[in-house]
């Protein structure tokens, strides 16, 4: 059984540390500590656990032995817009490799959206490598979010070893938690579609050519191609509002002009 709940106390969010670092593989250098995790709880952030209530030592509602997922975030306002706007910029999501492919990354997202909402906070961003297949379909197809932003090297150098040594670019989620758009696509349904006038393709190989010393520069080539295609289509004012996988498990952004009327006033 899995549990869905705030980490409490230091023991589940060393585990979460731990998990992180199982996870990417992360040297000292990019570790983010127990004490960031404690800070992001105490100034309004997240620190939203899955546990595994059936593992040995667990407790009913679970315990750091039973920790198998989170979904970490922090506080923030955006000071560029007229009037200022609080948001929640969710910095880190991680599930077990055991666990995963069952949706817990998603069930820890929607927790993380119910105890936003609870506090009346209606706006999510987080970035994502826009050479991860999985984590772009879970966050544009399956939650709702949108990109309009591409960050280069955003994080610099990395010692991830998902990262297979490539720059560190982004691309930017913005998940508006109230709109019917949001609300479509958790719902299974994505409502009257946008016209999509550009696409962006990332073929599946991407993940054999980043863990290969011999074929890293296709990956390199892949990333660089996109990047400047992003980069001209935000320009532009387009938006990624869509994202579709084929059969050989290639996918595909998809990109349209505003308005977004599933968006109106939310924006």
């Amino acid at each position: 059984m899995i549990h869905i709940r705030t980490c409490q106390g230091h023991d589940e969010l060393e585990a979460c540390v731990q998990l992180q670092v199982h996870t990417w593989g992360y040297d000292t250098s990019d570790i983010i500590p127990r004490k960031a995790f404690l800070v992001s709880q105490k100034i309004g952030g997240q620190v939203i656990g899955a546990f595994d209530t059936d593992r040995p030592g667990a407790t009913p509602e679970g315990n750091a032995q039973s920790l198998i997922g989170f979904a970490m975030s922090f506080p923030g306002v955006k000071t560029s817009e007229k009037t200022p706007r609080s948001y929640l910029h969710s910095h880190m999501l991680a599930v077990h490799e055991d666990y995963r492919n069952r949706g817990l990354g998603a069930q820890l997202k929607l927790a993380q959206r119910a105890e936003a909402l609870s506090r009346n906070l209606n706006l999510m961003e987080w970035t994502f490598d826009p050479l991860e297949i999985r984590n772009a379909h879970l966050n544009i197809h399956k939650l709702g979010a949108i990109c309009r932003r591409y960050s280069v090297d955003f994080y610099g150098v990395s010692s991830s070893r998902l990262q297979g040594g490539l720059p560190t670019d982004r691309l930017i989620a913005e998940w508006y938690l109230s709109s019917p758009r949001v609300a479509g696509h958790i719902e299974g349904h994505s409502g009257s579609p946008s016209v999509i006038v550009e696409r962006i393709v990332v073929p599946a190989s991407i993940y054999t050519w980043k863990a290969s010393d011999t074929e890293r520069s296709k990956a390199l080539e892949v990333q660089l191609e996109n990047r400047e295609k992003f980069q001209q289509a935000f320009a532009r004012g387009l938006a990624v509002v869509g994202y579709s996988r084929d059969g050989q498990g290639n996918g595909t952004f998809e990109l349209a002009a505003p308005p977004w009327p599933e968006l109106e006033g939310h924006l």
